[in-house]
């Protein structure tokens, strides 16, 4: 997907009835949006109106709004890299804009973590009201000849239904629901927030945050990612793969105890987890604990699945 003015060539030598007839179309389309409800929970729990006045602007020059949309929620998060240090990760002269691949792996080379969050106002309002500014993506034309466009969503006023953001060359542009939501929507409602390890974002699920955190760990390594599993189980206490993850991250940062506790605790919320029983074997025994050795890969080869054969070799092993 192309992103940041994605202009069409043939679209610059149409003529002026065309144009205008474009132009009607497009306020046509625009009249006939809704604005988009938010939920009662929504409505009743946030502020009237909220601002990261903190949130850095960075101009967006020319097809660089996905380098500039980083560099702000980067300077936010901590992070002090420059817009011109960004343009070479994730600007594609070829394409003349930035895909979210690049976008959200530059995210995870800085070391922050790219959260997806779900495409609806009111998880957009939710992690503004955290703290948390939002890059978004905005289709500013119509399907046949988009304009792809970042933004970074910083506050709102929901007496006035407005949305504000850094947008192109203007900082705490304000935008009304309705007309942000049509061109939001054309882009499947992409968004994401970019945080440290260790905070969570305040509307996602603990699917979604084990996947983000995994990306995040396979680029910078167990040992910064452990906050963020800290932070999944704190708030996921049920979530049996979070736990499974903190063990393997401990273990690889030389924490075998933590490790081990970690094992136990996945096992405590899925006692069919059979791969944590496995683990929780193998480490006991590397620690030269036999009977807690035997007992988990006793449990582990007894559960059908891809793990079951390495758990009966690891049982029988001398």
């Amino acid at each position: 997907m192309m992103h940041c003015r994605d202009r069409q060539p043939h679209t610059r030598n149409a003529r002026a009835a065309g144009v205008l007839a474009l132009v009607l179309l497009l306020l046509t389309l625009a009249g006939c949006a809704a604005t988009p409800q938010l939920a009662e929970t929504t409505e009743r729990e946030l502020p009237r109106k909220a601002l990261l006045e903190d949130t850095p602007f960075h101009g967006q020059r020319d097809y660089q709004c996905g380098p500039a949309s980083l560099a702000m929620v980067l300077n936010a998060s901590g992070v002090p890299v420059e817009v011109d240090t960004l343009i070479p990760q994730v600007f594609l002269p070829g394409r003349e804009g930035s895909v979210q691949p690049e976008m959200l792996g530059t995210v995870r080379r800085h070391g922050r973590i790219p959260f997806r969050i779900d495409g609806n106002l009111d998880a957009l309002l939710t992690e503004i009201d955290a703290g948390h500014p939002v890059v978004v993506m905005q289709n500013l034309s119509l399907p046949a000849w988009p304009v792809w466009h970042y933004a970074v969503a910083i506050g709102f006023d929901l007496e006035e239904e407005t949305l504000i953001l850094h947008s192109g060359m203007e900082p705490e542009r304000i935008e009304s629901f309705k007309r942000f939501d049509a061109t939001w929507a054309r882009s499947d409602r992409w968004a994401f927030v970019a945080l440290p390890p260790g905070e969570l974002p305040a509307t996602t699920d603990a699917q979604a945050a084990l996947d983000a955190i995994a990306d995040f760990e396979r680029v910078q390594g167990a040992k910064a990612a452990l906050p963020a599993w800290e932070a999944l189980v704190g708030r996921h206490p049920g979530a049996a793969m979070g736990h499974f993850a903190l063990g393997n991250a401990r273990h690889a940062s030389g924490d075998s105890q933590g490790a081990i506790e970690a094992f136990e605790d996945a096992v405590k919320a899925d006692p069919e987890l059979a791969v944590a029983w496995l683990n929780l074997g193998l480490l006991h025994r590397e620690r030269g604990e036999g009977d807690q050795a035997r007992e988990a890969l006793k449990r582990a080869a007894a559960l059908p699945g891809p793990w079951q054969e390495q758990a009966r070799e690891a049982l029988n092993a001398p």
